[in-house]
């Protein structure tokens, strides 16, 4: 997928991941006319209209009669509704588009099933960093979908950050539990890191600052360099970094974090179960 021969991209969706998907991809160029957004939202469409000057279409058969490939950008609870009303599209379709799904928690072989099976389909684990093109996305291929296919995944998804693959598709479980829903985590810690600040006497905007502040600039250290190394490095024998790492060891958060993460790969396991089961 280059700028001398785009594909069309059809994104079924205009949410925030549609819309840091497509202001990532402009911004590197890919010309507007040559994505297309449906919605049933007219406002959002609008938006995405005026802001990356794409085009837009309210109505699904005509929105995707003429996507190379077709990014699946909505709800996990209204993916089967949407998946069997393109169905019907695609029969009149002279050919075979790549599908792209964003949606956490729905399984390739049922996207496929709902779209009518014979799909080439690519199933996407997107984290909310994506909404400022810091994203982390993992990404698994059914046997249909062809290595320039792979590549046209890969380069949307990189429009918003860093891409990688997996072989199975049971590893997606993994990448939400550790990327998709890490965010989270981090969020957690930094509340948390604040929250300390304010009891060691600084006031609310100080805490906020110096916690928000030190996980960036540690986040960027960790980007090129061996985390334990670094850790080592800034940890002197006998200081205070060496105190808050001992207390941290003390109470075990190697296994309150792989019990977290443990518990998250379950439910993504189950969230996977209850929305495979057909509606109608």
């Amino acid at each position: 997928m280059t700028n001398n021969s785009p594909v069309t991209l059809c994104f079924i969706g205009a949410g925030n991941m549609a819309s840091s998907l497509i202001g990532g991809l402009v911004s590197n160029r890919y010309p507007g006319q040559k994505i297309i957004a449906h919605d049933l939202d007219k406002t959002k469409l609008q938006h995405l209209q005026d802001t990356f000057s794409i085009r837009t279409e309210m109505d699904s058969a005509a929105a995707v009669a003429e996507a190379d490939i077709i990014i699946l950008a909505v709800k996990p609870q209204v993916m089967q509704l949407v998946c069997k009303s393109l169905a019907q599209s695609l029969e009149n379709l002279q050919h075979k588009p790549l599908f792209i799904s964003i949606a956490a928690g729905i399984r390739e072989t049922d996207i496929n099933r709902w779209l009518g099976g014979g799909n080439a389909v690519v199933r996407c684990m997107p984290n909310t960093p994506a909404l400022v093109n810091l994203g982390a996305s993992a990404l698994f291929a059914n046997s249909a979908v062809s290595q320039t296919q792979k590549q046209h995944a890969e380069q949307i998804l990189q429009s918003a950050g860093i891409t990688v693959w997996v072989e199975v598709e049971t590893q997606l479980d993994a990448v939400t539990a550790i990327s998709g829903s890490g965010p989270a985590y981090f969020f957690l810690f930094i509340e948390a890191l604040q929250n300390a600040a304010i009891e060691l006497g600084l006031d609310t905007d100080t805490a906020a600052r110096l916690a928000r502040q030190t996980a960036l600039g540690a986040a960027t250290m960790a980007m090129d360099k061996d985390v334990t190394i670094l850790r080592q490095q800034v940890t002197s024998k006998g200081g205070t970094t060496q105190q808050a790492i001992a207390s941290f060891q003390q109470n075990d958060l190697q296994k309150l974090v792989t019990q977290a993460t443990q518990a998250a790969a379950t439910r993504s396991v189950e969230l996977a179960d209850e929305l495979a089961a057909d509606n109608t």
